[in-house]
């Protein structure tokens, strides 16, 4: 808001508004470079600056993305003047809605922006019903879609999602070996397009 209304909300004069800003006794207060005017931010537009970086990869075969990820998430918030409250680094599947440090991040309330570097390093899916409910709360998610997801991360979800299912249509037992039985069939079409993305069933080492 101006300084104008910032002292009407407070019942004093524009001289004293204007006196308190000098004295930086208004936190987070700027002088508009185009405009001239003094910006007093709102408590929203404070806690909006305030963000949360939230970096994933599905196995620990990926930790070095993960790193690389983080830090060109905290290089994006760094340049665009935000305050990162937190650096959030986690391994798990893109559909596993039970990730324990994304719902830690998700109770905290100090942070306004969660940045994550695409959409399903959030999740695979119900990206919309999470952004409904930040914005609900006045807090947002931006996307910064550096690059394409990663083929053999998405891959690698694509394995959990069909182990789960054949979990419950065919039994722990058999689960293993129906998947790996509909993997074959897909990595005959994926080594048509990259030879080399490597697909493993859960479980399985290298």
């Amino acid at each position: 808001m101006k300084l104008s209304d910032y002292a009407k909300q407070r019942g004093i004069t524009y001289r004293a508004a204007w006196n308190h800003f000098k004295l930086g006794k208004i936190p987070g207060a700027y002088k508009d470079g185009h405009t001239g005017q003094i910006i007093i931010p709102t408590y929203q537009e404070t806690l909006l600056n305030k963000v949360a970086i939230y970096a994933r990869v599905s196995s620990n075969e990926n930790k070095d993305n993960l790193e690389s990820q983080a830090e060109r998430l905290k290089q994006y918030a760094t340049a665009r003047g935000y305050q990162i409250v937190h650096i959030v680094k986690e391994v798990g599947s893109g559909v596993n809605d039970n990730r324990k440090k994304l719902l830690k991040l998700m109770q905290q309330n100090d942070w306004g922006t969660l940045i994550v570097e695409h959409k399903d390093r959030l999740t695979r899916f119900g990206f919309n019903y999470i952004q409904a409910l930040l914005e609900n709360e006045g807090r947002k998610i931006e996307v910064v879609n550096l690059a394409e997801d990663d083929k053999t991360d998405l891959m690698q979800d694509l394995v959990a999602i069909i182990y789960l299912f054949s979990a419950r249509m065919y039994g722990l037992r058999r689960s293993k070996r129906k998947t790996e039985q509909i993997i074959e069939c897909l990595t005959k079409d994926a080594d048509k397009d990259d030879p080399h993305l490597p697909i493993k069933t859960p479980g399985q080492q290298e």
